[in-house]
This record gives C-alpha cells, structure tokens and sequence, in this order.
C-alpha cells in the first residue's frame, strides 16, 4: 500500500533510449493531484491519502463537492455543527474535482491537505510502477473469443458446433452434483472490467507537461482513467531485473 497518482492514458508511440534501442512506451498524464483529505487511524481507522484530479465546473458540481473542497464554503450543516462546537475538517481550497481516489498508506503520510502532487515528487525514485484501469469493453461474446478455445473439430459429420464450447455438464468429475461448476468459462461480457499492468518500466517523465512515459502497454482506451502506483514487485523495487538459469531456462540440471 504505496502512495500513486490519477491520471489518463494519452496513446502509444516508440521512442529511442540512451543506447539506441527503440522502445515501444504508453504516454500516460499523471497529475498534478490535489490533496483533499488525510485519513488518520484515530479518526477512520486507517491510514490513506485522498486525491483529485482534473477541475470540474462549478455549475456542473453539487453543493456536497464544492463543499467538500472549499474551507468558506456556506451551508446549513456547517453552520449546525459550528454552533455544537465541532471542528470543520481541513481543506483543499481548489476548485471541485472530477475524479477523486483514495490512496491506503501503512503509515501516515508525509504531505497535507492542500498539496500538489505531481509525478516527479512521487516518482521520483521508483524504477517501475503498476497501472490500473478499466479494459476496453468488447460485448457480448462467445467462449472463443473470450476465453481463446480451440473448438470442436471441423472435418467431415460435424454439423454446426466448430465454435461450440463443448459439454457443461460435471457428472463424470463430481459424480452426483449434476449441475455446473462455479466458475465455468462460458460466453458473456468480455472487457470492462478492472485490470492491472504490472512492473511497467518507468522510461520518461517530463516534469512540463506532468507526462510519464513507460515501456508496454496499459490497459483501457486512450483517454481512460488510470491509477499509477509504485510496483509491488519484489524483484524490482531495487530497480534489478529478475536473474534467468541461461543453461536450462529456469529447469534444474539433470545428472549424467
């Protein structure tokens, strides 16, 4: 549970490192992020760090989200707990936020309420990071495109069942439960779920215009909202690659 950052996934491009190798990297915009709220163990129970990005109209906001980013905002609720003597938490003093997203820490964070973070700051030391998205949607589709089955096969007295996905029955592996296992790869909604690139090398970050270039691809459509973390990879958290048996690839050697 590290600190990270919002952003959006800009596009693909390729650009050439300091040994001339070409690499294919994900433009990705990464901040800056607001600090709305702190969370503490005493008052929430835990540790996090609340961030925003992206400003949003004020006409276009409701009173609960200009009021929870400005200290002099007006209300009667405010004015009722100010009466009962209780403390209006700390705040941003930015304009509303399109996107907001909590950030769980192990220990209570360095920065405060009101902070610009940006990827420089936070990135600065991390040598890869996981990114979090929304995959692109596909619809409704069948067991071979979802899951990449092979098929039934397609020679002479098949009739019709070359993209079938074959029996969904379960009585030959668990005798008497008839019914199908929980689990069971079948056609239905294929993306538009939540998914996580991993160990994505860190390439380029260029502090002018809060982009962060990285070495693959990230999921979503450009223009999708992202969350960027520090890795949790163990073996890349000292900026090391994972080391390779080069004799059998990983396999023990056999004795003579």
């Amino acid at each position: 549970m590290t600190l990270g950052l919002i952003g959006t996934k800009v596009g693909m491009t390729q650009i050439y490192d300091d040994t001339g190798k070409i690499q294919p990297v994900t433009v990705l915009e990464v901040g800056p992020c607001p600090v709305l709220q702190i969370r503490e163990p005493e008052r929430d129970g835990y540790n996090a760090v609340q961030l925003g990005f992206r400003d949003k109209a004020r006409a276009k906001a409701t009173r609960a989200e200009r009021g929870h980013v400005a200290g002099e905002f007006s209300s009667n609720r405010r004015k009722a707990r100010a009466a009962a003597g209780v403390a209006i938490s700390e705040k941003a003093n930015c304009e509303p936020q399109r996107f907001i997203k909590e950030f769980r820490l192990d220990k209570p964070p360095e920065t405060k309420v009101g902070n610009i973070l940006t990827a420089v700051e936070v990135f600065k030391d991390v040598p890869a990071v996981d990114v979090v998205g929304t995959s692109k949607g596909r619809g409704f589709t069948g067991q071979m495109k979802r899951y990449n089955f092979q098929g039934l096969p397609a020679a002479h007295g098949a009739k019709k069942v070359h993209r079938s996905g074959g029996s969904i029955g379960s009585n030959a592996s668990n005798r008497g439960f008839g019914r199908p296992k929980k689990g069971h790869k079948a056609a239905g909604q294929y993306g538009n779920a939540r998914t996580t690139a991993r160990n994505l090398t860190i390439v380029k970050i260029d502090a002018d215009n809060n982009l962060m270039l990285v070495r693959g691809a990230v999921p979503g459509p450009n223009g999708g909202v992202i969350y960027v973390q520090p890795t949790t990879k163990k073996d890349r958290k000292l900026g090391k690659q994972p080391e390779q048996d080069k004799k059998g690839k990983g396999k023990p050697e056999r004795k003579k």
